[in-house]
């Protein structure tokens, strides 16, 4: 640790200081200087000793100061955030260590609040989604019980209605686990060689009925005949049935469309889905693939969706290498894009 400037600057002035006080002590002794020379020699070799005499001992001073403050606020820092030889750091140096060490408590502390807002959004959400079901079954489960067993009519209506809650909360549970284990590295890709554009139209024909029943038209148009990709076929076809599914669910106009578009670039395949629903606006778009997280609360839930397809869309995209983007004017449409390897 070197104070240069402040040790220079007071060893000039206690050396003028104590010059100034040694003539006066000179002159008030009536010391004579037989030669004018001698005297002006004398001065200027005393200035010098006392000029180097305060220097070394006030850059002692602030060097032995300076280390001891140092160590003591270091003490403060982690090892990751000190240099091998602490003695080699000067204040400047702690001052940036210390810098940055408190931006990055406060971007841990800014991360953990978002985690555990997010938390807690997530955990109301799983048990409102789980509740929803539970509640149906309890309702139908009693009204049998209280004696609509009897009514044949009723009966099978209600336990019609049972196993379609029961089979929404096995969706929400397979879902939930498919995504868990996404994120632990647990499921291993079958990756294989496929026609992309034969899959495409196998999902379009398996959504035919709800495309339907939307009024919604769902139509692919290529590059070429025929695009073979290297990836796990089932779990494309997944990404494919999610993403479709959704911009039909979303339409919001009469013979809305859905146009899946595939584009060879290079050594990759360009997938877009695109539709002319209602759009998402701008504040929630980023927040889309999380979990549970929906556009339009009560009209998915009517849905019977698990509020997971685009959180396992990007999960299984991701397992694959590969990112997913959207983008969507409200009220106008909306587009997904991602990519795949292309086969040789």
């Amino acid at each position: 640790m070197r104070f240069h400037r402040l040790t220079l600057v007071a060893s000039v002035f206690l050396t003028v200081v104590m010059s100034i006080i040694a003539m006066i002590f000179d002159y008030t002794n009536d010391v004579v200087f037989t030669e004018k020379n001698n005297f002006y020699l004398t001065l200027l070799l005393c200035v010098i000793f006392i000029f180097a005499l305060n220097y070394l001992i006030l850059e002692y001073l602030f060097n032995y100061y300076g280390k001891k403050q140092i160590k003591k606020i270091s003490t403060i820092l982690p090892g990751d955030f000190l240099p091998q030889d602490e003695n080699d750091m000067n204040f400047k140096e702690l001052g940036e260590r210390v810098s940055e060490f408190s931006q990055k408590n406060a971007t841990e502390i800014d991360t953990m609040k978002e985690m555990e807002t997010y938390r807690k959004e997530y955990i109301g959400n799983v048990s409102h989604e789980l509740k929803t079901p539970l509640f149906s079954i309890q309702g139908y489960v009693e009204t049998l019980i209280d004696g609509g067993v009897e009514n044949l009519a009723i009966r099978d209506k209600y336990l019609e209605r049972i196993d379609k809650s029961v089979e929404r909360l096995l969706n929400i549970v397979k879902d939930l686990d498919m995504i868990n284990q996404y994120e632990s590295g647990e499921i291993t890709l079958n990756v294989s060689r496929f026609e992309l554009n034969s899959l495409i139209r196998e999902v379009i024909d398996l959504l035919d009925l709800e495309a339907q029943r939307k009024t919604s038209v769902v139509q692919l148009q290529s590059s070429a005949n025929q695009i073979f990709v290297n990836a796990d076929k089932q779990k494309i076809s997944q990404v494919l049935i999610n993403l479709i599914s959704n911009a039909i669910h979303y339409a919001n106009r009469e013979k809305a469309q859905i146009i899946i578009r595939t584009h060879i670039l290079k050594n990759k395949v360009l997938v877009k889905v695109e539709d002319n629903g209602m759009g998402i606006k701008p504040e929630v778009l980023t927040r889309i693939f999380e979990r549970f997280y929906r556009v339009e609360t009560s009209r998915s839930r009517n849905e019977g969706g698990s509020g997971l397809g685009l959180a396992i869309v990007k999960h299984i995209l991701e397992a694959h290498g590969e990112n997913i983007s959207v983008e969507s004017v409200y009220l106008e449409g909306t587009k997904f894009s991602f990519m795949l390897e292309k086969s040789i």
